[in-house]
Formats: C-alpha cells, structure tokens, sequence
C-alpha cells in the first residue's frame, strides 16, 4: 500500500510516527481493562446488578469488535490518518460525557460510543504501521513493539485503574482519556502520513449483522445466567444471533466490497491463529474480571492494592514478550505458542483451586505463569496472523487481528459470567454471616470460571499444535501465504 507523497507526515521521523501509533493502541487496548478496577465502585454508584456489570465491560468490546472490519474498510476508501484521527476523537468525547454518567444506561452508552470511536482508530494504526515499516527488520521490530503495548496495555490498564480509583473517583478512568486523546490529535495530524483514498463502497449491511448478531448472542448467555437456558429471552437471543451471524457470511459472499474478504481465511494456519486468539482472550478477560473482584470483595483490598497486586503479570508480559522475539529462531513460532500458553494453562488451573482463605501468594503464582506463558506467545502470534498479507488486505488482516481480540473477551466474559452465576447459586452455604457465605458463594463461582478459561487456552494449545506449521516448513501448492525460515529469521529481531 503506497503513502500519499503529499502527506503532513511525509518528513516525519520513524520514532514519531511509530509513538503516535503506539500511543493511540495503548489507549484503545488499556481502555478495556482500566475499568475492571473500578468495577465494584462503579456498581455501587450507579446501582448495576451482578451479571449487569459485565455489560460495561462487553457494551465497549463489543461495540469495539463489531464495527473493526468496517473501520478498516472505512481507512482504506477514506484515508487512514483522517479515519483514525476521527476515532480518536470520537472515542476522547465519549470518554469525557461518559464520566459524567448518573444511571447505568448513560454509562454503557459512553462505553459503547468509545467503541465505535476505538473500531475506527485501531485497524488504521497497524495498517499504517505496516504500510510506514517495510518488510524485514523495520516491520518486525515496530511489530514485537505493538505486540508489546497490545498485551502489556490490558495489565497497565488495571494498575491505572486502582490508582485513579482510589486517589480520585472511578470517573477518572474515564476523564483520563480526554487529555490524552487531544494530544494525540494534534500529534497524529503533525506526524502520521496520510493514505490515498479509493473509490469503493461500504459494507454496511455486513457490519450490522456481524455486530448486532455477536451482540444477540453475548445477551443470551449473560441472560442465561439469570433467567435459565430455556427462557424464552435467552432462546430468542441465540436465534437471532445464530440467524444473523449466518446472515453475515453470505453477505460477504456476494458483496461487492466485503469488509470480511473470505480469501484470508483460504490459509489454514491464520485461520487457526484467529480463533486461538480469539480463546486466548475470552480467557485472559475472564480472569481479569473475577480476580479483580475477589481481591478486592474476599481479600479485602483497596483498588490501588488490586492494582498493584497484578503488577507481576504486567512485569512478565513485558520481558517475555522481548524474550520471546530472541528464541524464535531456534525454537520456532509454534513451540513459543504452544509452551507458552501451556505455561499460561497451568496457571488458570492453579487459580481455579483458591478459596476464601487463599491469600496472595495463591494468586501471585498463577500470575507469574499467566505472564510468561502470555508474553511468549503473543508476538508469534501477532506475528503468523499477519504474515504474508497482500498490500490490498492489509487494512482487513489488521482488523481481523484486533477483531478476534475484542469479540473473544466479549464472548468469553459473557459465557464466564453465565458459569460463575451458576456456580454461585448452586455453592452450598459455607459461613457464619451473611458476608461469608456472600463470599464463598462468589468464590465457588470464580473458581468454574477460572477452570473454564483454563480450558479456553488448553483449546488454543491444541489447535496451534494441530495447524500451525513448523520451524522449517514449505509453502502449499495452494499459493497461500506462510511464515518462512527467512521471515522467522527476521522476527528474531525484534529487540
């Protein structure tokens, strides 16, 4: 994909372009855990019930995941720079209204405009990544460094959380974004090269069932956690979802300009590297919602303490991630996937023995491992999703990459939310008051829900170990692309 040669950031230093990219990520990808912390304040400001909660979570993933595709087909025909600046903006406005909700509907209003506004800033920023970064030792290092933000963002959002919490008001997770995205308005304007527009026409009609049928479906299992699976409410939510998201794929059969182009599925492996993303996530978020929640209502502590309580994760995820581009050569993308996430596996079985009257150290180990089995296999994994990418697909390939993130903590946390109800309503009562058996009710429930994301990432093993090729692999008599030796040689400069 060519750069406009009369761009405002056709001079502009690598560094710069790289930082506002960078930047804008970090915002959009914190901003889906910064408010984890603030949960419990959240609930009792605004009067959320339990599996309600979840929502202020899900509206702004959702609302994130659904319309990426569309945000990276609305970057290809209007322009990235002018796409992205225009998410960037919407998402700062959303941020500041929204912190001045009064009832839980404005509030999920916000988080999902803040969506919208993160579906049209995100796929931009890594098309323009790719397209500024040639292939080679300039692409795999800007890669391992968005690799890096993208993963160590979801961590650095929950300290950011607790301590905006605890020392303000749960509004600041909010109203933090408003400075920070007029700076990076006026940055992106200054350094960011702007992309040629194409004449071409959107796909809306994709869009809508996507999002609205992934919408349906994440609103059966949160239903389900209350009213029962054989509601009528639940059945028809799943119907619906069902019918829309068929809907969608023959949509993009027939569209003129899909925003879904079904030939990036053709290779197997990217397809494997989608859905195991996709699990890897629904696992990651669920682990964040429940821990937070049980160091906070069983452990007792304040939100800064539960944010500096994931600290270690946040540690590891960083110098795994370093670590990981330096092993590649020798060990290969797969064998850093499938160790990792076992090492990550292990640690969500370990989190799903704890109790009442576990204290941290039964949380600090599952963190650790969580960390390094995370920070291992997030670049390669970045890394074979994108590999070999046409020119003319590289806003959809980006967008796929962030979409099977946001709809994979969407789902997961829904269906998490769904067991962990369960778990706790049918938890025999343990405990002399009522807070106790409060608690050891919720600490039954986390615990299914822990056990579950274990096997969300088990199945992501598995699959990575059943697709993806091997160090030393040839490419198909399809013609579809692959990550050579030479390619992996080159992601081993990421440092």
């Amino acid at each position: 994909m060519s750069v406009h040669p009369s761009s405002a950031g056709r001079l502009a230093s690598p560094r710069l372009v790289l930082a506002a990219i960078l930047t804008t990520q970090l915002m959009l990808v914190l901003d889906a855990t910064i408010v984890n912390v603030a949960l419990p304040d959240i609930q009792e400001s605004l009067g959320f019930t339990p599996t309600g909660l979840s929502w202020v979570m899900n509206a702004y993933t959702l609302a994130f995941g659904g319309l990426l595709l569309l945000g990276a087909r609305a970057g290809d025909i209007l322009g990235r720079r002018r796409v992205l600046i225009t998410g960037v903006g919407l998402f700062t406005l959303a941020s500041f209204v929204g912190g001045f909700s009064q009832s839980p509907g404005q509030l999920l209003s916000a988080r999902a405009v803040q969506g919208v506004g993160a579906a049209l800033a995100a796929p931009s920023g890594l098309a323009l990544l790719m397209a500024r970064f040639p292939e080679g030792r300039e692409r795999t290092r800007a890669i391992g460094y968005y690799s890096a933000v993208s993963i160590g963002g979801s961590a650095l959002g929950l300290i950011a959380g607790g301590m905006l919490t605890q020392w303000v008001s749960w509004r600041w997770v909010l109203f933090v974004n408003v400075p920070i995205g007029i700076a990076l308005v006026i940055l992106a304007r200054a350094v960011l090269p702007e992309t040629p527009r194409h004449r071409g026409r959107f796909d809306l009609m994709g869009a809508a069932t996507s999002t609205i049928g992934m919408t349906s479906l994440v609103y059966g299992f949160v239903r389900a956690a209350t009213e029962g699976w054989t509601d009528p409410g639940t059945v028809a939510a799943f119907t619906i979802g069902a019918l829309l998201l068929a809907a969608f794929v023959l949509v993009e059969l027939r569209a003129e300009a899909p925003i879904t182009p079904l030939r990036l599925f053709a290779d197997r492996q990217r397809s494997a590297v989608t859905v195991a993303r996709l699990l890897l996530v629904a696992g990651m978020m669920g682990m964040f919602f429940f821990l937070t929640q049980f160091l906070q209502d069983v452990l007792g502590y304040s939100p800064l303490a539960t944010g500096v309580a994931f600290l270690p994760l946040t540690l590891m995820l960083f110098v795994m991630s370093r670590v990981s581009a330096t092993l590649m050569p020798r060990l290969g993308m797969r064998s850093l996937m499938v160790g990792g996430l076992t090492l990550s596996t292990a640690g969500l079985l370990i989190l799903s023995q704890i109790s009442a009257d576990s204290g941290y150290v039964a949380v600090l180990v599952p963190l650790l491992l969580f960390g390094t089995g995370n920070g291992l296999a997030f670049v390669p994994l970045t890394a074979a999703g994108l590999a070999g990418v046409a020119p003319q697909d590289a806003g959809a390939a980006s967008g796929l990459v962030n979409v099977s993130q946001q709809v994979g903590g969407s789902l997961g946390l829904a269906i998490l939310v769904t067991v962990a109800t369960s778990g706790a309503t049918n938890a025999t009562p343990t405990g002399s008051t009522a807070e106790q058996i409060a608690q050891h009710a919720f600490v039954v429930g986390a615990d299914r829900a822990f056990l579950v994301s274990a096997l969300f990432i088990a199945a992501t093993v598995l699959l990575l170990a059943l697709t993806v090729r091997p160090h030393r692999s040839t490419a198909p008599a399809t013609g579809a692309s692959v990550v050579t030796p030479a390619d992996e040689r080159d992601l081993a400069l990421v440092d």
